[in-house]
């Protein structure tokens, strides 16, 4: 990957010394004292709660990421809940009414387990968050133009979800599927409301530019970066 491509992530695909020097450099952008509630994500939905800025700190060691999720939570100031990507859909949900806020890492297995409606419903058991009042931003990830996939996702998708239109054939037993719709489509059945959903019109595999995107370039460079998507409250 470059050298100056700043990779927050992907301890198996870069030196742990230089992600973490990184990340330290990241979090100087903010003013004040942050930390990073991260965790090494497994394509599952199992939610990890941050309860203060103490509880955020350690989250890593000189090998990675320590604690094993696929969505961070929070209402704690200072922190910030963060989920990384390299064409997987991350998902941030912010409460402006009780300060609570999450970040998800949804894959197609994580869409399939609706990683970020658990996040959501995690939120309302922890914080009495209500899905009307929270703003979602769903972050630049492989899109419906270029992400293809067969029959394992096709058939589960079709299985959990029928009637939703989110495959586009491309050959046979192949099609591209739509997961930053199927995320929004998610959330809106779990109550929140459209107007406050805002979806990055960007795929990583288009604009390799801008994004790390592991199906366009893991088989060219034969290493990938990761993006970082993060959410906190000053105070």
């Amino acid at each position: 990957m470059p050298e100056s491509a700043l990779n927050l992530a992907g301890f198996n695909e870069d030196s742990a010394e230089n992600i973490l020097e990184n990340r330290r450099r990241f979090l100087k952008l903010f003013q004040g004292n942050w930390a990073l509630a991260g965790c090494w994500q497994v394509h599952g939905s199992d939610v990890r709660v941050v309860e203060s800025l103490a509880a955020a700190k350690p989250a890593e060691d000189s090998q990675g990421d320590t604690i094993y999720c696929d969505a961070i939570v929070s209402n704690a100031e200072h922190v910030l809940a963060g989920v990384k990507t390299a064409d997987c859909v991350p998902v941030l949900i912010g409460d402006p009414v009780t300060g609570g806020f999450a970040a998800v890492h949804a894959g197609w297995r994580g869409t399939l387990a609706q990683v970020a409606t658990k996040a959501l419903m995690r939120m309302r058991a922890e914080f009495e968050t209500k899905a009307a009042d929270v703003v979602v931003a769903i972050g630049p990830a492989a899109a419906a133009c270029c992400y293809e996939v067969g029959t394992e996702v096709i058939d589960a998708f079709s299985s959990s979800f029928p009637g939703q239109k989110l495959f586009t054939p491309t050959r046979q037993n192949h099609a591209c599927v739509n997961l930053l719709q199927a995320n929004r489509d998610q959330l809106l059945s779990a109550g929140v409301d459209g107007s406050r959903i805002f979806t990055a019109p960007l795929c990583t595999m288009c604009r390799t530019d801008l994004f790390f995107s592991y199906r366009r370039e893991k088989s060219v460079l034969g290493k990938v970066g990761r993006l970082m998507s993060v959410i906190g409250r000053e105070g």
